[in-house]
């Protein structure tokens, strides 16, 4: 009698385990229920279902500072110069991180690379200095419509 408690006892801790889960402040959490997106998880206390719910991501929604590699940039005036960067980006929506690309970070980068490029490619060496500015909304206006 007293395995059959003990062995009560031990699936109702583990179904608690599994069913009760704490986020973190600025995170947020994305569930599969059966291998398909269910809902994401908010700061706090959450319920899920066990063995049917899964967490398939975790994502901080705090600002990350990412280095953009140097590259080579040719100007209107065919002056070839070499430029780096950093962005500051942050997750607003779990879901499309998780499910939107294979890797949203590699796709940042390489998005900001071909927009400072482009941008870099309509100017004149003497205006590239001037217009920073110019320069720094391009490359964000091209991650916010992405």
């Amino acid at each position: 009698m007293e395995i059959v408690a003990l062995v009560v006892l031990v699936v109702a801790i583990v179904f608690v385990v599994q069913s009760v889960k704490v986020v973190p402040q600025q995170n947020a959490w994305v569930v599969e229920r059966l291998g398909k997106y269910h809902g994401t998880l908010t700061p706090g206390l959450n319920i899920l279902v066990p063995f049917i719910d899964r967490l398939a991501y975790k994502h901080s929604l705090k600002e990350i500072p990412l280095d953009v590699p140097s590259q080579v940039c040719i100007t209107k005036d065919n002056t070839q110069l070499t430029v780096d960067g950093i962005l500051y980006f942050q997750v607003t929506d779990p879901m499309r991180a998780s499910y939107g690309s294979s890797n949203y970070i590699i796709a940042i980068t390489q998005l900001a690379q071909t927009t400072l490029r482009s941008v870099i490619g309509r100017m004149e060496l003497d205006r590239t200095f001037e217009e920073r500015d110019a320069i720094n909304a391009a490359v964000v206006q091209a991650l916010d419509e992405a």
